[in-house]
């Protein structure tokens, strides 16, 4: 096999539903020969070699034998949702499968192997970086599993699922002003830590469906297959293939290629004009001027007269203006089309921090949410 796949990097390239090429030519790459995946880590010993110098959290390697008995082997009803990757199944790792574990409930996301070299290389990424990371706002990585073509990731259960399915649901009570305001305070920790890291990560594919909530509202960045490391020394940026997701991709990404942690800062952005707004970033059903979010809110969001007029309705109100406004006018530099004039994301959650509550951030109506409403699927 050789010593070629050592010297690998996680530079991941994904096509799926949801993460789509912003480039013609990129919309159809061809798949790599089966021979090149053997130039990567492809068993559990190979891939803890690849790991031993930057690993700083120990991970379970899961035989497939043990995921089926995890997940019921695979039960449909078992399913929390899935994507171009594959299935994400809920599970739970009782002691006596692992001795010295406790049991817990896990998310275990089983990658398609319909697209092996695609998915491999995601699905290593994944394991490098939460290998390296650890963050109470990052979803942990509790172990892998690789064995034959099955490539499968166990991370922690998120039990509310993505802030995507809490913030559109049209079941679900809507998250008050407080709980939008905790996910973007800890969503933007997550990404500084990031982009502070000792060897900077960009995490490319910032978006409501990947930042998931535990029972707590508390928000995890999850779905690490298109993170890639950041620039090093004097460069700004580096350059790559533009993937990433339709609505939130930073336009001089999408013209030049150029990835910097700025990309990062202006994703956010957009999250947080969801947030504010409880529209998508783009959505094909609303007229064709307020299809795409950014271009239709962004010269309002100045106007303090017009500002509280695209605030989410289902909030009947219930916010404080000051906060709207300093929330606004966050969400407008993030959306700079100059990156050099965005703010780093660690001026960012210094800049969300006054408008967290002192006491708990979960009010009376939050919890009734809990009471009567079923809780969402999670998904990594």
């Amino acid at each position: 096999m050789g010593n070629c796949w050592c010297r690998w990097k996680p530079s991941i390239y994904r096509v799926s539903s949801n993460a789509k090429s912003e480039s013609p030519k990129d919309q159809s790459p061809s798949v790599k020969p089966m021979k090149d995946i053997r130039k990567l880590p492809s068993n559990p010993e190979e891939v803890e070699d690849l790991r031993r110098d930057s690993a700083a959290n120990p991970l379970i390697v899961f035989t497939f034998n043990e995921l089926k008995q995890i997940t019921g082997n695979f039960r449909q009803d078992y399913v929390l949702g899935g994507g171009g990757f594959g299935s994400v199944y809920k599970g739970f790792v009782t002691e006596d499968l692992m001795e010295g574990l406790q049991p817990l409930p896990v998310a275990v996301k089983v990658h398609d192997g319909d697209n092996s070299f695609q998915g491999h290389r995601e699905w290593l990424a994944e394991v490098i970086f939460l290998g390296q990371l650890s963050h109470p706002n990052l979803v942990k990585l509790i172990g892998y599993g690789c064995e034959d073509e099955h490539r499968v990731l166990v991370y922690e259960y998120m039990a509310r699922g993505s802030v995507e399915n809490n913030l559109f649901s049209r079941v679900l009570l809507p998250l008050s002003w407080y709980i939008r305001m905790k996910i973007a305070f800890g969503a933007a920790k997550g990404l500084a830590f990031l982009h502070d890291a000792e060897k900077p990560v960009i995490y490319r594919d910032f978006k409501t469906s990947n930042i998931l909530l535990d029972l707590d509202y508390n928000p995890k960045l999850s779905d690490f297959g298109l993170a890639k490391d950041g620039p090093e020394g004097d460069k700004s940026h580096v350059s790559t293939r533009i993937m990433g997701t339709y609505g939130y991709a930073a336009p001089e990404y999408i013209m030049t290629g150029h990835l910097s942690p700025r990309s990062d800062v202006y994703s956010f952005g957009v999250v947080l004009l969801e947030l504010l707004t409880g529209r998508k970033s783009l959505d094909k059903s609303r007229p064709a001027r307020e299809q795409n979010l950014t271009d239709w809110a962004l010269p309002l969001l100045r106007e303090k007269k017009k500002l509280l007029n695209i605030i989410d309705p289902r909030l009947e109100g219930d916010y404080p203006v000051k906060g709207v406004h300093k929330a606004a006018m966050l969400a407008y530099h993030c959306l700079n089309r100059n990156p050099k004039a965005r703010p780093l994301m660690r001026d960012i959650v210094d800049s969300l921090e006054p408008l967290q509550v002192a006491t708990d951030v979960s009010p009376d109506k939050q919890t009734f949410t809990v009471i009567t409403n079923e809780v969402p699927n999670a998904a990594v």
